[in-house]
């Protein structure tokens, strides 16, 4: 996870952990901190705007777009896992 970079798509504005984003309930909370779920409701963001801040373009992206470097991780572990395959496979 250390590959993790998070930013806007956009404007490449990062999060600092301030509760920046509120949800229809009224909940305040850095939604990066919980993957995009409310912790008071439990609703779950698909998309995530970017605040309006300097640097920031209040704008909206799907939230997984911000984390920049999953792709390739997603690419390693399914590549461990067949290599896991592969080795149970030939015993």
């Amino acid at each position: 996870m250390e590959n993790i970079h998070i930013c806007c798509p956009k404007c490449h504005w990062e999060p600092d952990g301030q509760p920046y984003w509120q949800c229809v309930c009224g909940t305040r909370w850095d939604t990066f901190s919980t993957g995009a779920r409310c912790p008071g409701c439990g609703k779950v963001w698909e998309y995530t705007r970017c605040p309006e801040l300097p640097g920031g373009c209040n704008e909206w992206s799907q939230h997984l777009a911000w984390y920049h470097g999953l792709d390739d991780m997603v690419m390693q572990m399914l590549d461990e896992v067949r290599e896991q395959k592969q080795v149970k496979a030939n015993k």
